[in-house]
């Protein structure tokens, strides 16, 4: 009985055992597969990186090469560095080193790029490069040989020493390997060295493109969790008497510690408030109730939200659009200097339709809105600025603003908002020059509101 049954099982066995062998080299095999062809796509990543490298600092001594007057060939020059700085922005995003300190090369190439882009999309014949953004791209063009003397050695050890690219991926994901591979050690070189490149070198036009907002452009003395509770519940008014806010510290390491406060309501909503620390800025309000019914029409809903803004102090505030979903009425108001629209200082209210209560603010662009006292006068008349629109164009309505531009620089504009091609648009025209500064599309729920 014995035999007759390990004569059945005996070749199952064995079955089932190549069965598993062959299997597993299978697996192995597709494993294998996987890894090799990671593997290819870092090593042509990393070797691509390394040429684009190349050609961005050739490119960039290039420009620097010709002619002050040849406004032409520096911006063929400049439109060819901003493309090699994305091209290899992007190699860098498909190599395994998100867990790296590599935040200041990245920096680096992402200064490089936003100065190539603003200045070659800029009339140069009008507005040439000046001296000291020449003198920013010698700068560029000297950090960019130090990277390319770090990259280059990498690039050597790599071939000669037939580096492999998983092993990086797998020294980074390993806690307790210390990390002492040649290609990590390389990077970390690398992001050393421009990370101990000067700040100021690199010129404000190149900075102001980074500009985070902060503490430090507040004004006042920082609050405690007892002032803000008081400031939450002064803001409320009626709606908050006889609540408890809770208020919990956020942020106090970054660069905008802040306090949020909350209140329960009823039916489940909720009432939130953010503050900063530094001189208890109201950066937004939000009431979560229902509104379930729509009951006010336009006018006595605008009307709402300007009192609203006038009774918590949000002076010369004058409506520009208008949204409506869920029963709510969303407007964005602006800051109006001597009837100019200033754009940079902005809040969107919401209001409830049911019963004309303020359900919502946002107010951090009116918080971080940079000063201004006085638009200015422009030096192109209305007139001269319309000639350099699109014929099609049909103005519905025109009048002078402030916005900032692509370097973050406060720009008095014509602006004309009016219909082409069956969309809404606002064409900012320079009140300097007569060019075009910039070209907004108004979406079709935001309704512009027309005075």
């Amino acid at each position: 009985m014995y035999r007759r049954l390990s004569s059945i099982l005996f070749p199952i066995a064995v079955i089932v055992l190549i069965g598993s062998i062959v299997w597993g080299y299978q697996e192995h095999q597709e494993k294998n597969a996987i890894l090799i062809k990671a593997e290819n796509q870092y090593q042509r990543a990393f070797h691509d990186l390394n040429h684009h490298m190349d050609r961005l600092y050739d490119e960039l001594g290039q420009t620097l090469a010709v002619s002050a007057t040849s406004q032409g060939m520096q911006r063929k020059g400049l439109v060819n560095v901003w493309r090699l700085t994305s091209q290899a922005q992007n190699e860098i995003n498909q190599l395994p080193l998100a867990l790296l300190p590599f935040n200041k090369a990245e920096q680096f190439l992402s200064r490089i790029n936003n100065f190539a882009y603003q200045t070659a999309v800029r009339d140069l014949t009008k507005q040439p490069l000046t001296q000291q953004e020449l003198k920013m791209m010698k700068s560029l063009y000297t950090a960019a040989g130090t990277v390319n003397k770090e990259l280059g050695t990498i690039q050597e050890a790599v071939i000669s020493d037939h580096l492999r690219w998983m092993d990086v991926e797998i020294a980074m994901a390993s806690e307790n390997t210390p990390h002492d591979n040649t290609i990590i050690d390389g990077f970390k070189a690398m992001d050393k060295q421009m990370g101990e490149y000067p700040e100021n070198e690199w010129g404000p036009s190149a900075l102001s493109t980074d500009r985070i907002r902060s503490a430090k452009g507040l004004q006042g003395k920082d609050m405690t969790a007892e002032q803000i509770k008081k400031k939450a519940l002064d803001f409320l008014g009626a709606s908050g008497a006889g609540k408890e806010p809770k208020v919990t510290e956020a942020g106090s390491k970054t660069d905008l510690p802040a306090y949020s406060v909350t209140i329960a309501g009823t039916g489940g909503s909720t009432t939130e408030l953010d503050y900063t620390r530094k001189g208890g800025n109201l950066l937004w309000y939000l009431n979560s109730r229902a509104v379930k019914s729509r009951k006010l029409n336009f006018d006595t809903a605008r009307n709402k939200a300007s009192q609203f803004l006038l009774r918590h102090d949000y002076k010369s505030m004058t409506p520009v659009t208008y949204d409506e979903y869920d029963h709510v009425a969303v407007f964005t108001f602006v800051k109006a200097i001597d009837n100019v629209r200033f754009y940079p200082d902005k809040v969107t209210v919401r209001v409830a339709l049911d019963n004309g209560e303020v359900v919502g603010l946002q107010a951090s662009d009116h918080v971080f809105a940079p000063k201004l006292l006085t638009p200015g006068k422009p030096k192109v008349t209305k007139e001269q600025a319309q000639k350099g629109l699109n014929p099609d164009f049909r103005i519905q309505e025109y009048r002078q603003a402030v916005i900032e531009n692509d370097m973050q620089k406060l720009v008095l504009c014509h602006e004309f908002i009016g219909k082409i091609n069956d969309r809404n648009y606002r064409i900012f025209m320079n009140a300097d020059n007569g060019t075009e500064e910039t070209i907004e599309e108004i979406p079709d729920g935001a309704k512009p509101i027309y005075k």
